[in-house]
């Protein structure tokens, strides 16, 4: 919405689900939106009454503490009036607005009189319009839209009718070998591009986008946090292309990339889910039409065979979690490689390389050579925060902390069989970990500790209640040595799988011995607790 709308309070307390309501249309076809205005049965169209939908509309947005609207076909100008009138009243964090007035089949949905009160009545309310080129046409008197720069002119026409930002959507470009949308912040013009999958199944793909980017607003993304993907992209590109490492040389393109995904974290994930679908569904044959859907269940049907991976991340491995430190082993007279496979034959069982100190190349290296030698051992190797270097170097996962890039757009950026972990100190933090498809959180610091700046502990109270709150296996960090860590252990809850130490073992003369000893104290305190 705008900036007059009136702020919220927010109980930090408690963890907030994020809540998006869709206004549109029902298609039993499972193309279009499923929510509350149409029925549809067989080719007939029941529209609801404008009261009814005013009813709804005042007792989800009045009680359900709704953060994002998304809006689809909607039939009627007093359908539209209702909607304008009930988000005055009820204002939410955002408004997207998907114009559905011609279907991507071509099917005309919503006739010349709803032009008029979507310019007047949605569109200065909204935060994003999201129109494909016939109904960007539509909105605009019937401009034809036949080239890129058509599409630029469009989306610039349509932002001046009043909405935040536009995205004007091309995947039916007739003179596009790729599908090409054209955002407009109303400063600059951002072109997306992707590969165009050879498909009929296109039935519902654009509302599904505007419905992805409902979902990404609602779940709170920021731009801080696509700069930071978009910086470890770049960096991982730079590796790829052997750029020279002084300043990473950002050239003209480079730029122009960081500029357009500033916007557009949640944009990228929405597109890739389209994008996937799309790709999975291309061959399925669904009714005797021209046009037919698009398989919205892929997500679930991912998730049931990434169930039954063969290689699936094993919580016993955090039992004794060893995590380099490039100043240490400096001290000591020792390589990454040296110090790393002295902890493995000590029985550490899980390694993170966090080297802050090392320049990217030698990092990248190092770490390749670790992984042969945790991978001869059956050991997995983890990346602390460096997502180029975990790509570039296929380590079995990373960590990442909470000012670092979220997990869940770490997960698509490294797929489905990787390992991910989130530092947490809350039992909030532990559960947007799970909710964002972590694999477990490490939680501390549980004692004080020279290895971070200015890091709060949480002491083995603190540890407790987030692993009692925890849906994930969790594992102690912070100031643990073969003096405390049997009492870690033995704080009594089952999700606490192990103890992450540095200097207990890093910050000694011999790695070799120091892990033998901390390994044989865990294991005694293991047994005692059986």
């Amino acid at each position: 919405m705008q900036e007059d709308r009136p702020s919220t309070v927010k109980d930090d307390s408690k963890m907030k689900i994020p809540h998006v309501l869709t206004v549109a249309g029902s298609d039993s076809g499972a193309g279009l939106e499923y929510k509350l205005i149409l029925r549809l049965v067989q080719h007939g169209v029941n529209i609801v009454p404008e009261d009814f939908v005013a009813e709804q509309l005042k007792s989800v947005l009045s009680d359900m503490h709704v953060d994002v609207v998304k809006t689809g076909m909607l039939p009627t100008i007093g359908i539209v009036k209702v909607l304008h009138h009930s988000l005055k009243e009820f204002p939410v964090q955002a408004l997207v607005v998907d114009p559905v007035m011609v279907s991507t089949s071509g099917d005309v949905l919503a006739g010349p009189s709803i032009l008029a009160a979507f310019r007047e009545e949605l569109l200065p309310m909204a935060d994003i319009v999201t129109p494909n080129l016939k109904e960007a046409s539509a909105l605009l008197g019937g401009l034809q839209l036949e080239t890129v720069s058509d599409m630029c002119t469009a989306a610039k026409l349509i932002h001046d009718m009043g909405p935040r930002n536009v995205l004007v959507k091309g995947g039916d470009l007739p003179s596009s070998l790729d599908a090409v949308d054209i955002f407009f912040d109303g400063d600059d013009f951002y072109e997306l591009r992707s590969s165009r999958i050879k498909t009929r199944n296109t039935h519902g793909t654009g509302c599904t986008l505007a419905s992805c980017i409902a979902a990404e607003l609602a779940k709170g993304s920021q731009i801080l946090s696509a700069v930071k993907v978009i910086f470890h992209m770049l960096m991982f590109l730079n590796l790829l292309n052997h750029v020279p490492e002084a300043g990473y040389l950002f050239s003209n393109w480079a730029i122009s990339i960081l500029l357009i995904l500033i916007w557009s974290e949640f944009w990228q994930a929405a597109k890739h889910y389209i994008e996937t679908a799309l790709d999975y569904s291309k061959d399925i044959a669904i009714g005797n039409g021209f046009q037919g859907p698009f398989d919205h269940l892929l997500k679930l049907k991912s998730n049931i065979r990434n169930s039954f991976r063969k290689q699936a991340f094993n919580p016993a491995n955090l039992f004794l979690y060893a995590v380099t430190d490039s100043g240490m082993n400096k001290k000591w007279g020792r390589s990454i490689t040296e110090a790393v496979k002295a902890a493995i034959e000590g029985g550490a069982t899980i390694v993170q390389l966090r080297e802050k100190d090392a320049e990217t190349r030698d990092f990248l290296e190092a770490a390749k050579a670790c992984i042969e030698i945790c991978h001869s051992h059956g050991v997995p190797l983890l990346i602390n925060d460096r997502i180029d270097v975990a790509l570039a170097c296929d380590a079995d996962g990373v960590h990442v902390g909470q000012s670092d890039i979220p997990a869940r757009v770490v997960r698509t950026l490294l797929g489905p069989e990787k390992i991910i972990g989130v530092s947490c100190k809350t039992p909030e933090q532990a559960e947007k970990a799970w909710i964002d498809g972590a694999d477990y959180i490490g939680c501390g610091g549980v004692y004080p500790t020279n290895t971070k700046a200015n890091n709060i502990t949480v002491g083995l109270d603190g540890l407790k209640t987030v692993c009692l709150a925890s849906k994930l296996p969790v594992v102690a960090i912070g100031g643990i040595n073969a003096s405390n860590a049997r009492t870690v252990m033995e704080i009594g809850v089952p999700n606490l799988k192990g103890v992450a130490v540095v200097s207990a073992l890093f910050d000694r003369e011999c790695v070799l011995t120091e892990t033998q000893k901390l390994h044989a104290d865990l294991t005694q305190a293991a047994a005692m607790a059986k």
